[in-house]
């Protein structure tokens, strides 16, 4: 008999997502904070009237897919080639620095140098921290208005970099115990995704422009794009081993230069977005969390991989972008932007235990870092982020007075 449990679900997410989204910004906090407490107040670790479902971890990825497209179609083209090399240097050395400082961490809490495998052990942990989840900030930056700024182009830019690099970190690791997994194949693939990414985009946006020319806002437009972003996040996953929302991002940038297009599809889907799928995605990620087996030992060491998870990130990506000549204030932002690890840090992890590379005593404090640094990234973006360069207030200003309504979650 099929069950209807799901019903219930969907109904306790979004209504406790609403609440506790207005509560927060009411205390003048991003909603989307009160949407994670939310998470993680209903979920396992507190009330546990929701667990994780297939269901809802499907409908949670189609969140994060309509999330990174409408991130991709809100990208200021001008700007992200502006800032394209900035963004690369940024990334790199945002995961050097975090590399450094999860290995760091494992081997002064967990150092068993009669492991043979120690040092790959530690420099995983590494990897986990080398993560990014822009998701939550993309969804705080849009709140503030500032998602189209320098410093948010910078942050979406590097983001996506910073995926790229976890892959190819993540690959090498891998292929150390898995003969099976050759590292210059998935670079091969890698090169071959951004081939892809150039041929398709080209042709779509010729497509799209002539759908334009045709059907004027007419509703098959946005079906079509919604329909675009979800075979670029299918093929980007299933042929290149890239992250699905990597294919979403890239669909929405090739939509982003045409105004109509993009403004007609944006005002469809975040309605499909706020009204739905952004509630269960944000929401999904404190249902994730369930701390038991979290020793005391594992706790102090989950306080110290919390600290240097989000201490790493802001001083890595702030050096980058403060070598690449953002004003200090700025490259203080982007470092802040860059602390999330969400479900990118948990998919590594998970990838981590299978290769028995992660124990499985280390999975609660990874689990208590992921939750920890997604909770404090939009509070620390709401104070950090006051202070702005006049072009980017005026710019933010700008987009704030442009952006419709309706697209708050």
């Amino acid at each position: 008999m099929m069950s209807y449990d799901y019903l219930l679900t969907i109904a306790i997410i979004l209504l406790s997502t609403k609440v506790f989204g207005l509560t927060s910004e009411r205390v003048h906090m991003p909603q989307v904070v009160g949407a994670l407490i939310a998470g993680v107040l209903v979920g396992p670790s507190v009330l546990n009237w929701v667990g994780e479902t297939d269901f809802l971890v499907k409908a949670a990825e189609l969140g994060v897919i309509i999330l990174m497209f409408n991130a991709g179609m809100d990208t200021d083209l001008e700007e992200l080639k502006k800032t394209g090399f900035a963004s690369f240097i940024i990334a790199m050395i945002g995961v050097i620095v975090p590399l450094l400082g999860g290995m760091g961490c494992y081997l002064v809490f967990d150092n068993n140098p009669g492991d043979k495998m120690n040092m790959i052990k530690a420099a995983f942990i590494g990897v986990v921290l080398t993560a990014t989840s822009v998701s939550i900030t993309v969804e705080t930056l849009r709140e503030m208005g500032k998602l189209k700024s320098r410093v948010g182009t910078a942050i979406l830019g590097a983001a996506v970099i910073d995926d790229i690099l976890g892959i190819i970190v993540l690959t090498i690791l891998s292929a150390l115990t898995d003969p099976s997994v050759r590292p210059l194949f998935v670079l091969t693939r890698i090169v071959a995704f951004f081939v892809f990414v150039a041929v398709v985009g080209l042709i779509m946006y010729k497509a799209f422009l002539k759908m334009e020319q045709k059907w004027h806002k007419h509703r098959r437009i946005a079906i079509y794009a919604v329909a675009f972003a979800l075979l670029m996040s299918y093929v980007a996953e299933r042929f290149f081993g890239i992250a699905d929302i990597t294919g979403a991002y890239f669909a929405g940038i090739v939509l982003c230069s045409l105004a109509d297009v993009r403004d007609y599809v944006a005002s469809k889907t975040n309605v499909l977005g706020y009204m739905l799928f952004s509630p269960l995605f944000f929401a999904s990620i404190g249902i994730k969390t369930n701390l038991e087996g979290l020793t005391v030992q594992m706790f102090g060491f989950a306080v110290v991989l919390t600290i240097i998870a989000i201490l790493t990130k802001i001083i890595g990506c702030g050096l980058g972008a403060k070598l690449m000549g953002f004003q200090a204030y700025d490259a203080f932002s982007i470092g802040l932007g860059m602390v999330s690890r969400g479900e990118v840090a948990l998919i590594v992890a998970q990838k981590g235990e299978q290769a028995g590379l992660i124990d499985p005593h280390m999975f609660p404090p990874i689990v208590l870092v992921v939750i920890v640094t997604t909770l404090v990234t939009p509070i620390l973006l709401k104070f950090g982020m006051k202070k702005q360069t006049p072009a980017n207030t005026e710019f933010s200003a700008q987009e704030a007075a442009n952006m419709p309504k309706n697209s708050r979650f």
